[in-house]
C-alpha cells in the first residue's frame, strides 16, 4: 500500500501549530493511506518543540525532529526529506499559505497519472502584497532566461514527490541546493495542481526582503554562469572606454589642448574601480561556493528524533544558513 510522509520545516511557529495540525490532520485521515508527518523544527527560540510534542502525545503519525541550531529553510527540508520514509514525500509550510487540503488533489494526481513530482502551483496570490507578487515574478522571469525553461512560473517549496525523486535528492552532493529549482532541473515526470494562496494564519513572515535577495543569489549562482560572463563584458567595455581615453588623451595632447584637471581621472577612476569590485565580487560568490564544498561541513546537526533513525551531518548545506524558516520567499 501507498504510504505519504508530509516535511514541513518550522521556526518559531508556535502560534500556527495547533492551527497547521487541526487543518492537516484531517486531510491525511480522509486518504485512508498509511502516513507520518515529519516537523523539523528548525531551532526554534519559542515553544514550537513543546507544542510538536503536545500534539504528538494525541496524534502519533506526528514525527518530531530539531535540529541544534537553525539552518534555514532549505537545510530543514533536507532533514525532513532523509527522514521521511514515505512512497510518496509531501513538502509544506506550516504558516497555512499553501492549504493543506490540495495534498489529497496531490497524491491522486500523482497515482493516477504515474507521475513522480506534482507541484503546487499559485494560481491566485491575492493575498500577498503587491510587491511580493512583482518581485516573486520578477525572480520566476529571471530563474526561467538564466537556468532554463524548466522553472515553473509559480511553483515554489509546495510540491509532491515520490520516493525515487527524494532518494535522488538526498544523494546530491550539492553543497546548497535551492530545491524549487533542483526539482524540476532533474527532468521526472510531472504534473500541476493549481490552488489559491492564503494569508499567513499566524506571527509574522520569516523572510524579509535581505533573505529573499540572497535566495535569488544563491538561485543564479546556483544554476547559471552568466554573471561571470557579465563580469567578463564589462571588463571588455571598461578597455574598450580606457582605449577610447588614450586615444582621446592623445589626440588633446598633439593638438596642444590638454588642462590640467582631476576631474576626468577622478571619474575615470571611481568607474573603473567600481567596475573591478563588481567581478571581484561576483568571482567571490562562485570561490565562496568551491570553498565551502571543500569544507563539506554538515549543514544541520539533529539534537533528537522522535521517529529515531534520522542521518546527519552530510546533508547539503543550506543556501539560507542561519536564515529563519517558515515563509518562502516567493
Amino acid at each position: 500500500m501507498v504510504t505519504v510522509s508530509v516535511v514541513t520545516p518550522m521556526y518559531d511557529e508556535a502560534a500556527a501549530v495547533d492551527g497547521f495540525a487541526a487543518r492537516l490532520r484531517p486531510v491525511l485521515d480522509e486518504l485512508g493511506l498509511p502516513y507520518e508527518v515529519v516537523a523539523v523544527d528548525d531551532g526554534s527560540r519559542d515553544a514550537t518543540v513543546a507544542r510538536l510534542l503536545a500534539l504528538r502525545a494525541t496524534w502519533p503519525s506526528l514525527r518530531v525532529v530539531a535540529l541544534r541550531r537553525n539552518a534555514g529553510h532549505q537545510a530543514a527540508l533536507a532533514a525532513g526529506l532523509r527522514a521521511a520514509r514515505g512512497d510518496y514525500v509531501v513538502t509544506i509550510d506550516a504558516d497555512l499559505q499553501d492549504p493543506p487540503e490540495v495534498i489529497a488533489p496531490m497524491v491522486s494526481t500523482a497515482v493516477s497519472r504515474g507521475v513522480d513530482v506534482v507541484y503546487g502551483v499559485r494560481a491566485d496570490r491575492r493575498a500577498d502584497s503587491g510587491f511580493k507578487r512583482r518581485t516573486a515574478g520578477l525572480y520566476y522571469w529571471l530563474m526561467r532566461r538564466l537556468a532554463g525553461d524548466f522553472v515553473g512560473g509559480q511553483a515554489g517549496d509546495f510540491r509532491l514527490m515520490s520516493r525515487a525523486v527524494v532518494d535522488v535528492l538526498n544523494g546530491l552532493p550539492e553543497q546548497r541546493p535551492v530545491y524549487r529549482l533542483v526539482v524540476p532541473s532533474l527532468g521526472f515526470p510531472s504534473a500541476a495542481v493549481e490552488y489559491a494562496r492564503a494569508a499567513r494564519v499566524a506571527g509574522r513572515t520569516k523572510y524579509p526582503l535581505g533573505k529573499m535577495i540572497r535566495l535569488t543569489v544563491d538561485s543564479v549562482t546556483s544554476f547559471s554562469a552568466a554573471p561571470l560572463r557579465v563580469a567578463t563584458w564589462l571588463g571588455l567595455v571598461s578597455f574598450v572606454a580606457c582605449l577610447a581615453l588614450i586615444v582621446g588623451g592623445l589626440l588633446a595632447w598633439s593638438l596642444g589642448g590638454t588642462v590640467p584637471g582631476w576631474t576626468s581621472l577622478y571619474i575615470a577612476v571611481l568607474l573603473l574601480g567600481g567596475i573591478q569590485l563588481i567581478c571581484l565580487g561576483l568571482l567571490g560568490e562562485y570561490v565562496g561556493r568551491i570553498y565551502a564544498a571543500t569544507q563539506n561541513r554538515p549543514a544541520f546537526l539533529v539534537a533528537f528524533d522522535t521517529g529515531g533513525d534520522v542521518t546527519e551531518g552530510t546533508a547539503p548545506a543550506s543556501s539560507e544558513a542561519g536564515a529563519d524558516t517558515g515563509t518562502r520567499a516567493a
